[in-house]
């Protein structure tokens, strides 16, 4: 099968950034991934998504599914379901397993749809520490749901 591959350039545009900030991953009372080391990938027309390293998600309660697509600016995708999610998990996250050269920095990260876990949170990464005798509310950034 001959698939597209495209490029991005001026009138498409990918960047590949580390984000500055941990992110924790969370489903049905469960900590999924936990990283400092996510990369944020914003892509023209889209929303920015988190790519997250294996090595930093609970691969245990991860299963591959039989789900995938093709992207002509990243490649092929892989998908997975959470098992301790339930229905609303199935393909969960994703994953280009062999991303094309332009998007290399993803290899070995996942990315999860926000509606498809109970939270994506992105903590500060610089918060003040509270004075004795008074409350230090965090105010991290929610991406489920969205």
């Amino acid at each position: 099968m001959n698939r597209p591959i495209k490029i991005a350039g001026t009138d498409y545009a990918i960047t590949i950034v580390p984000s500055p900030n941990p992110i924790v991953v969370t489903l049905a009372g469960r900590v999924i991934a936990d990283t400092a080391r996510a990369l944020v990938l914003r892509e023209t027309s889209h929303a920015p998504v988190l790519y997250i390293p294996r090595k930093d998600v609970d691969m245990t309660l991860l299963t591959r599914s039989d789900h995938a697509t093709y992207c002509p600016y990243k490649g092929d995708c892989a998908y997975y379901s959470v098992r301790v999610g339930g229905q609303r998990s199935v393909n969960a996250a994703w994953s280009y397993e062999a991303p094309f050269a332009a998007v290399a920095a993803i290899k070995d990260h996942l990315a999860f749809y926000p509606d498809r876990v109970d939270s994506i949170v992105e903590w500060p990464l610089e918060c003040p520490l509270a004075l004795p005798g008074h409350d230090l509310a965090l105010d991290p950034v929610q991406h489920a749901g969205q």
